[in-house]
């Protein structure tokens, strides 16, 4: 690229396109280094014009748009790779678990191995299918509306199969996670369905990188109080850790 302004328009070209980019990957297109890359995302952000994450860039926050499953799960990836590896250490031997849909379960079914006998819930098709040839696994899939651009089931048929379960966890992602608005997802059906697998189980478990925290989606699920454990990254502040054990969160770093 022969000027600036030719250079950050080949990346917001690229993010319209594609929908989601790696600084790696437009370093190397432009041939540049990946500190130039980022100067650029770091300007383009101030402007308005995109949403920086991990390593990574996007057309806007991922806590106001409803993100394609296929790119979302490609955002800060290695973080919720160690986030659900991590998760994993919560499967207890004979367990009865709950998955909702999500980029960041959907990593954590991708590494789960179980215990003895499991019992999968979950409202995500691509998990049903990650887990369902597993031996060993008993997967309920809910059944309802399907949303395409997470392949999860929402409404009142998947919420009603609910009041016939009982689960030790469940385990969910999030768009947002505010110590004073909450926790909170990207569409209103989705946080009613996550409400009533909460209320259907022991324990409850998010998944979330740190770049969710103090965050807000569209839709809120539930008050920061009415979690049980949130499983993150070393990302996280001293005093959001500090502000979410305050409300009674234990917080697992990865």
């Amino acid at each position: 690229m022969s000027s600036i302004a030719e250079r950050r328009k080949f990346i917001l070209d690229n993010i319209s396109e594609k929908g989601f980019v790696k600084v790696s990957d437009l370093a190397e297109a432009l041939d540049v280094t990946p500190t130039t890359i980022r100067k650029d995302l770091t300007y383009l952000e101030t402007q308005g014009l995109l949403y920086r994450a991990y390593g990574s860039a996007l057309p806007t926050s991922p806590q106001v748009m409803d993100i394609n499953m296929n790119t979302k799960r490609l955002i800060n990836l290695e973080l919720k790779q160690q986030i659900a590896r991590r998760a994993q250490d919560l499967i207890s031997e004979n367990d009865s678990i709950i998955l909702s849909a999500g980029s960041t379960i959907s990593v954590f079914a991708e590494v789960l191995r179980p215990k003895g006998r499991l019992n999968v819930v979950t409202s995500a098709v691509n998990v049903s299918m990650l887990l369902g040839d597993m031996f060993n696994v008993t997967v309920m899939q809910l059944g309802g509306i399907l949303y395409g651009n997470s392949f999860c089931v929402v409404g009142m048929d998947a919420i009603q199969s609910l009041n016939y379960l009982h689960c030790a966890k469940v385990f969910f992602g999030v768009d947002g996670f505010d110590p004073e608005f909450g926790v909170s997802c990207a569409t209103r059906e989705e946080a009613e369905l996550t409400r009533k697998m909460m209320e259907v189980s022991n324990t409850s478990i998010v998944l979330a990188d740190s770049t969710k925290l103090g965050c807000k989606g569209f839709g809120r699920i539930c008050s920061a109080e009415d979690i049980d454990i949130l499983i993150t990254d070393k990302g996280i502040s001293a005093d959001m850790k500090r502000n979410l054990e305050g409300k009674g969160v234990e917080v697992i770093i990865a």
